[in-house]
């Protein structure tokens, strides 16, 4: 990669984001495809003077991440209108010093789980009540779905399953439910908890695919169990190479060169692509 003066610059922003993959994922698609373009992690604690500078520094686009996710909102010129149901951004596409704000976490988790499962009509369990949780929730009653959600906070969860008009169940009695498909959007599984599982080992037996949206490490302790007990499992850099598709896609308006994007995410996870 070449940088000179027409060099079109995105990046992510967060706080802390020194981890993040994306910028070997994009980096590696821009690349591939000859684009005069480079992508940047951008370390945020003032979300207002960033999006400030994000305007007059000409970036193109931005990926937005944990915390700064539904902060960015009142910074925009327009949203996405799946984006304003969700109550959350990840994208920035910024033209002419206006910014608009989509979502592309829901297209990402439901790609993912297509390639295992048809969605429409398909019952889910989805651990967890975060950000997260809320999109993936959102895009699966959007793909047709039934959806039941489990968290341990009883006033998260249950507000979750309001807005999304599903029932909720505490997240230690998860191990009672049945569905097609159980998805992990808990921190469970994630260092420094990466030896815990969010459901009881013996519960897998009840779902036939299992996700989990950690991917660091890729194989957690929770998709070794459910590969154990027969299911069919989706790890975690599956929705994070498929959003991140989306997100190349909505910023070049070329189609994304999703297996190099892959391998490039495995390359800096220290995995044989």
């Amino acid at each position: 990669m070449r940088i000179n003066g027409a060099t079109e610059l995105y990046g992510i922003m967060g706080n802390p984001v020194a981890h993040s993959l994306s910028p070997a994922m994009h980096n590696g698609a821009f690349a591939a495809l000859g684009l005069n373009k480079a992508y940047l992690p951008f370390a945020v604690q003032d979300v207002g003077q960033a999006m400030t500078g994000l305007r007059a520094l000409g970036i193109r686009g931005v990926s937005v991440t944990i915390p700064h996710k539904e902060a960015v909102i009142p910074y925009l010129d327009t949203i996405d209108p799946v984006a304003k149901k969700i109550g959350a951004v990840n994208t920035l596409l910024i033209s002419n010093g206006a910014i608009h704000g989509a979502n592309t976490d829901w297209l990402g988790a439901n790609r993912a789980l297509s390639e295992k499962i048809s969605l429409k009509g398909a019952s889910v369990l989805l651990l967890g009540a975060g950000g997260s949780a809320k999109a993936i929730g959102f895009g699966l009653l959007e793909a047709g779905a039934s959806l039941t959600i489990a968290s341990r906070s009883p006033e998260k969860g249950r507000a979750l399953a309001g807005l999304l008009g599903c029932p909720w169940l505490p997240l230690a009695e998860a191990a009672t439910a049945r569905a097609d498909a159980l998805v992990n959007a808990t921190s469970l599984g994630m260092a420094p908890q990466q030896e815990l599982l969010p459901i009881a080992r013996e519960a897998l037996a009840n779902f036939g695919v299992v996700m989990d949206i950690v991917y660091a490490p890729l194989a957690t302790r929770l998709l070794q169990a459910a590969g154990q007990t027969g299911c069919r499992t989706i790890d975690g850099l599956a929705m994070l190479l498929y959003q991140g598709a989306a997100q190349f896609e909505l910023w070049t308006g070329r189609q994304a060169p999703v297996e190099v994007m892959r391998q490039s995410l495995l390359t800096s996870l220290g995995c044989n692509p």
